[in-house]
Order: C-alpha cells, then structure tokens, then sequence
C-alpha cells in the first residue's frame, strides 16, 4: 500500500453560524479566563491600599514695583526657579526630615534602605502648572501652580503638603535674596577691580605728565603761544638794550665836555679857588640832599604804579645809591675843609678872598658832572639787567623749542595712556551705575516687593481616595480577561482542523452530500458529562464570588 500524499487546502471564509460554532465550542476557554481576571481584578482592587492626594496652589505675585523703574535683580524665568527649588526642595536631606518628622512610609523603611523610600516619595510628590480652561482649544498656563502629594494617610498627606508649601515659599525668599545679594557682591568685586585699574592707569598718566612736563601733545599750543610770547620779550629787551646803550652814549659825550669846562674853572688861582670852595661847601651838602629826596620820591612814584623788577625802578634804585654815596663824600670832604680851616686859624694863616661868581660856576659844573655820572651808571645798571633778562628769555626759548621738538617721541604712549584711561573710566561708570541698580533691587526684595510666592489655596484634606480607581481597574480586568479567553479560543480554532459540520465536508471534498447520520453517545455519559461541567462551574463562579466578597469586605472592614 503506497503512501497518501498530503495536499495543502487553503480554509474556507467563516460566516456567523460558523463563529457561533466557535463560541458554543470553546465556551469554557473564553468564560475561563474571563472569570479569573474579573476576580484577580476585583481582588486586586479592593486589596490595594488607597493613596490620598492633597492638594496646595501657589500663586506668583509679580513685582510690585514697575520695571521701568526698578529692574529685578533676578531674570531667571519662574518655571525655571521653580524647577531649582524643587530639586532643593527634594533633595534627599529635605525628604528625609519630612519622613522622619512625620514618620511616613514605616513599613518600607523597616523592609528597604531609605534610598528607595526617598525615591518613592519624589514619585508621590507632584508639582503641576494650573491651567485655564476658559477654552478648552487653546488653554493657557496662569501664574500660579499646585503642590500635589499621595500617601495613604490623608491626614499625614494634608500635614506633608503644608510642609512642602512653606518650604517652597520659604525657598523662594531666600532664593531671590540669595541671587539679589550674590549679584550685588560680585558687581561690587567687579567695580572695586575696575576702580583698582583705572586708578593704575590714572597713576601711570600722572607719573608720564611728571617726566614729560610742557612736551605733552595737549601743551602743544600753550607752549606755541609762550615760545612767542617769550620771543617778543627778547625782542623787546635787545631794543631796550640798543636805546640804553645810546642814551649812554649820549651821556658819556656830555661828561666829557662839563669836565673840560670844570678844569677849565680849575686852573684859577689857588686864592680864587679856595675862596669859592670855602663859600660853596654848605651849598654843595644842601644840593646832595635835594638830589637824594628827589630820588626817593621818584621811587616812592613809580612803586605806586610797577614792581621792584621794572627796568625803571631800578635806574632809579641805582641813582639813588650813587646821590648817597656822593653826599657821603661831600660832607667827609667838608669836614676835612673845616679841620684845615681850623688848622690855619691857629696859625693864624690869612684866608683868601675867591670870586663868587666861579665859584658858583664851579659848584653848578660839578653838580651837573656828578648828575651826568650817575645816569650813566644807572645805563649801565639797566643794560645789566635787560641783558641778564635777555640770557634768561633765551634759556627759556630754547627750553620750549626743546618741548616742542620732543613732543612727537612720546605722543603715542600718551594717547594709549588716554585710551586706556578712558576705557577704565567707562567701564567704571558702567559698573557703578550697575550696582546701584543692584543694590536697589537688593532693597526691593528685602522689602519684599519683588515677584513673590503667595499661598493661593491651602493643604486641602481629601475626602476620596485618588488611587486605585476601582471601577477602571474591574472594567480593565474583565476585558483583558475576556479578550484572553477569546486569543486561546482563536488559537484552539486554528490549531483545530478537523471537519466539523457538513459544509466543511462539501468545500473540501467537492462533493454532494446525499445525506448525514448523527453522532450516537449514551445518554447517561452525556448527562453525566453535562451534571460534572455545570457543577465544575457552579464551583467556580460560586468560589469567585465569594473571594470577591471576601475582597470587599475586607476592605470596608479595614476602612472602618
């Protein structure tokens, strides 16, 4: 017998009837699973323990004091300080004192480390923007946001919640004083640095004008105008020089010809002589004296209206000091005269008679021979002086071509210096006007005007449980059971290929059926059969109930 080649023969399309077949065949495979989830579910609901969520809103208080005015010492966004002070806020020093403090999670920590008791309290804390839903198309972030924490204890979670709000608000203050006063320091460092280098810079300027006095490029035209100033000076001086020396000039021709005259009225005879210069002598003291009070007085004038160091005060000066001397002379002279007289009139010499005619000639000639010798040693005093000036405006000339010629070597250090200066200096005024800004903002916030957290709605005490949502979980259960228990009916099915009814017998074999017999059981197997499947899942259902029951009542036991 040869053996029977297998054909692949694809299945025919199901309809209604055929899928109702299904259900009647694999009833127990679909209602099975079903019922174990509805229970596990059901179970599992009533026996998870119920978290309570409590509930705070925060809201921003923006500045108080206008921006336009006042500019706040913190541009770090809110959501973004927020998201800071809640990772301050839930650090593991923070969490850990509100566990303690409040003694959460005992069981946990009797079972685990308090590591994973801190991170299941960062899951259980929940900090969410409250949203307007004016429109529910386009809703809006307010400024405000909510403090959220689950715990199983409703009470404990209302005490945490209070806990976290006054920890955040506290947080904030202290951020924003924090920030105002880090930023108020390092703006003052920072101004205190650029004040250190702009007085450096204003050091090194002063040093540089100290060693490049009058050759700096900004004297440039004071020291134009004084190098011209002192030029006219000299000018004027070598022209007062020139007439000087004339008028001396002049001077000494005049001397020369009253002293030919005066020896000419010498060679008289020693009778005449003697005579006119026994009567002349009183006269003689008496025109010194005149001569020297008139001097005086010119002096006394022309203080009123020069300075001892005019050229003309000091002619007279020199005048003055020769009249002295020549009336020094005059009565030494004099005296010596009477001495000799005296002599004689004890001798009993005769005195001579002199023509008073050459004597008073005489007397005049003198008078005029001395004035003449005296102006010309006040020339010569003047042209001393003008000459000793004029040596010291030449000094002075070429000390200022000196500076003008050596202004170009240091005019580029001069400019960096000003360059520098100038940047130093506005770097400063940038920073000062900074903190004072700074330190405005630093007042604001310690007045607490600045933006602001404000309790907008306390801890609130729940009244139901937020977890576990009992009828989502049953209603989850029961249709994943029941869509189990349709995949392993479905996976029977396929698996399944036997003919199962008449029209698998006409599309595989292509055959017309005449007719069909029957399946022939006893009846008291089937029965039997029947009695054991119902009883099985009576059982079943009955067990299920009362483990749901069970579930339940614990928990309304437990709660109460």
């Amino acid at each position: 017998m040869q053996p029977t080649e297998s054909v692949s023969v694809s299945r025919r399309p199901l309809d209604v009837e055929d899928y109702i077949d299904i259900v009647r065949r694999h009833r127990g495979w679909i209602f099975g699973p079903f019922l174990l989830c509805l229970v596990a579910s059901v179970v599992g609901a009533y026996l998870w323990p119920e978290t309570y969520t409590s509930q705070a809103e925060i809201k921003i208080v923006p500045q108080q004091v206008p921006e336009n005015m006042v500019q706040a010492g913190v541009n770090q966004a809110m959501n973004d300080r927020i998201n800071a002070m809640a990772q301050s806020i839930e650090s593991r020093t923070e969490l850990t004192t509100i566990i303690q403090t409040f003694n959460l999670y005992p069981k946990e920590r009797s079972r685990t480390v308090m590591e994973d008791v801190i991170e299941q309290m960062k899951k259980a804390i929940k900090i969410v923007p409250i949203t307007s839903l004016a429109t529910e198309s386009s809703a809006r972030v307010i400024p405000a946001f909510a403090i959220q924490f689950s715990y199983e204890n409703k009470y404990l979670a209302q005490r945490v919640v209070a806990d976290l709000t006054t920890k955040f608000i506290d947080e904030a203050i202290r951020n924003r004083a924090n920030a105002t006063y880090e930023t108020v320091q390092f703006i003052k460092d920072e101004a205190d640095k650029a004040k250190k280098s702009l007085d450096e810079i204003e050091s090194k300027l002063t040093e540089f004008r100290l060693q490049n006095n009058g050759r700096l490029p900004d004297q440039v035209d004071s020291n134009v105008r004084q190098l011209q100033a002192l030029q006219t000076s000299l000018t004027y001086l070598d022209t007062a020089v020139a007439r000087a020396q004339q008028e001396k000039l002049q001077l000494e021709t005049n001397l020369r010809i009253y002293k030919d005259q005066f020896a000419a009225l010498s060679k008289d005879p020693p009778e005449s002589a003697a005579a006119r210069q026994t009567q002349q002598k009183s006269e003689r003291l008496a025109e010194a004296d005149r001569e020297i009070q008139t001097l005086e007085n010119q002096i006394s004038n022309l203080r009123q209206r020069y300075t001892d160091s005019n050229p003309d005060i000091k002619t007279a000066q020199g005048r003055l000091v020769v009249a002295r001397k020549h009336r020094a002379d005059v009565a030494a002279e004099e005296a010596a005269q009477e001495e000799a007289r005296k002599e004689e009139a004890k001798k009993n010499v005769p005195v001579r008679l002199v023509d008073p005619q050459v004597a008073r000639e005489t007397r005049d000639l003198d008078a005029t021979i001395r004035r003449l010798e005296s102006s010309i040693q006040a020339k010569d005093a003047e042209v001393a002086e003008a000459q000793k000036e004029a040596k010291k405006v030449n000094a002075s000339i070429k000390s200022y071509e000196s500076r003008i010629e050596t202004v170009p070597i240091g005019e580029r250090q001069y400019g960096d210096l000003l360059r520098e200066r100038e940047i130093a200096r506005q770097k400063y005024v940038e920073l000062d006007a900074s903190l004072s800004k700074a330190q405005v903002a630093q007042e604001m916030e310690g007045r607490k005007q600045g933006e602001t957290l404000e309790l907008l709605d306390p801890a609130t005490l729940p009244t139901a449980a937020s977890e576990p949502k009992r009828p989502l979980v049953i209603s989850l259960g029961a249709v994943l059971g029941l869509l189990l228990g349709i995949v392993l009916a479905g996976a029977r099915e396929v698996k399944d290929t036997s003919i199962k009814n008449l029209k698998d017998v006409r599309a595989y074999t292509q055959m017309a059926i005449l007719g069909s017999i029957p399946l022939l059981e006893n009846d008291f197997v089937v029965r039997r059969r029947h009695r054991l499947a119902w009883l099985g899942w009576t059982t079943a259902c009955l067990a299920a109930a009362l483990t749901m029951a069970g579930a339940v009542a614990y928990y309304y036991m437990t709660r109460s």
